[in-house]
C-alpha cells in the first residue's frame, strides 16, 4: 500500500493531538503581591520596616540599662561598650531609650492610622450612600472641623493630659479623619449608583450593612494606602509636638522628644540628636517607598508594577 492511501486516523491513534494547557486564574492577591515585589524600592522599604520594628521590641530586652535608669559614673558619655548608643546629660542609656521611643512612635502611629482609616472610611462612605439630611450634616460637620485651629486642640489636650501617648494619639485621630472622609465620600459617590448597589437596595438589605458590604470593599486599594500614609504623617505629627514640647513627656519618651533634648546638644553630644534622627528618617522613608510600592501595585492603570 502507497504511503498516499494511508489512512491519517492512523497516526492520530499513535501520536495523540496535543492537550491544549489551561492556565490557572490568578487570584487577585496573587497579581498585587507580584507587581508589589518588582518594586524593589517598596521591598527594601518592608525590610527596613520590619528591621525597625523588630529593633522596637527586641531592643528594650536585650539592652544593659533601663530606659529610666540613671548611671551617675556615664553622664553624657560618647557610644562605648557599655552604653551602645551613649547616654544623655542625665545618665540614661540613649540605646534603651531610642528602641523604647520608636516602640511608641510605632504604637502612636499605627493606632492613629488605623483609628483615622477606619473613621473617615465609614463616615465618608455613609455620607455619600445616604445622601440627605445625612450627607449635608456630615459635610457641614467635614467643613467646619477643617478650619479649626487643630494645633491648639493638640496642644491643650497635650499639657491636660500630661503628655499621655494615649490621649494624645485619641486627639490625632480626632483631627486627622475628616480630611480623608472628604476624599473618600468623592469616590463613594460614584460607587453609591452601581448596579450592585442598587440590586441590595431592592432586595432589602439594610443600608449600613450595603455600606460594608458594598461600598468599603470596592474601596479597599485607597484605604490601604491611606492607611500606610498615615502612618508617615502620624510619626510627623507627634514627632513635631514632642520636639517643641506638647507631644510625649518623660518619664514617657519617643523620637520627637528624644529629637527634641538631643538638638540642644547637636555640637557637644551630636549622638544624641543623630541616632533618634536616623531612626526617625529610617521608619519616614521605609514607609513612603512601601505606600509608593502598594499604590502602582494596586493601581491597575500603573505601568511601574510591570504586567503580569
Amino acid at each position: 500500500m502507497s504511503s498516499e492511501m494511508i489512512d491519517p486516523t492512523l497516526h492520530t491513534a499513535e501520536q495523540p493531538a496535543p492537550v491544549a494547557v489551561q492556565r490557572k486564574r490568578m487570584s487577585t492577591f496573587a497579581l498585587y503581591y507580584r507587581r508589589f515585589m518588582r518594586n524593589k524600592p517598596a521591598v527594601f522599604g518592608v525590610i527596613v520596616f520590619l528591621a525597625l520594628v523588630l529593633f522596637s521590641i527586641v531592643g528594650p530586652l536585650v539592652a544593659r540599662y533601663d530606659h529610666i535608669y540613671l548611671d551617675f559614673l556615664n553622664l553624657g558619655t560618647p557610644p562605648s561598650g557599655e552604653h551602645w548608643f551613649g547616654t544623655t546629660p542625665a545618665g540614661n542609656d540613649l540605646f534603651a531609650q531610642v528602641s523604647i521611643g520608636l516602640q511608641r512612635s510605632l504604637m502612636i502611629a499605627v493606632t492613629v492610622s488605623v483609628g483615622t482609616t477606619a473613621l473617615s472610611a465609614v463616615v465618608g462612605t455613609a455620607a455619600a450612600y445616604f445622601g440627605g439630611r445625612t450627607e449635608k450634616f456630615t459635610l457641614l460637620l467635614i467643613h467646619f472641623l477643617m478650619v479649626i485651629p487643630t494645633f491648639l486642640i493638640l496642644a491643650l489636650v497635650s499639657n491636660t493630659a500630661g503628655g499621655d501617648w494615649r490621649v494624645i494619639a485619641l486627639a490625632l485621630i480626632f483631627i486627622g479623619w475628616f480630611f480623608q472622609a472628604r476624599v473618600i465620600w468623592t469616590m463613594a459617590l460614584s460607587l453609591r449608583e452601581r448596579e450592585y448597589v442598587e440590586a441590595a437596595r431592592y432586595m432589602g438589605v439594610r443600608g449600613m450593612t450595603i455600606v460594608m458590604r458594598h461600598l468599603l470593599p470596592n474601596i479597599g486599594s485607597l484605604l490601604v494606602i491611606n492607611f500606610t500614609l498615615g502612618v508617615v504623617a502620624a510619626v510627623m505629627t507627634e514627632t513635631g509636638l514632642s520636639f517643641i514640647g506638647f507631644g510625649v513627656k518623660i518619664p514617657d519618651v519617643s523620637l520627637g522628644s528624644l529629637i527634641g533634648s538631643g538638638a540642644n546638644s547637636i555640637t557637644s553630644a551630636p549622638w544624641l540628636f543623630y541616632f533618634p534622627a536616623a531612626a526617625l528618617v529610617l521608619l519616614t522613608v521605609s514607609m513612603a517607598l512601601v505606600a509608593d510600592g502598594l499604590r502602582d501595585a494596586l493601581d491597575p492603570t500603573s505601568a511601574a508594577g510591570g504586567r503580569a
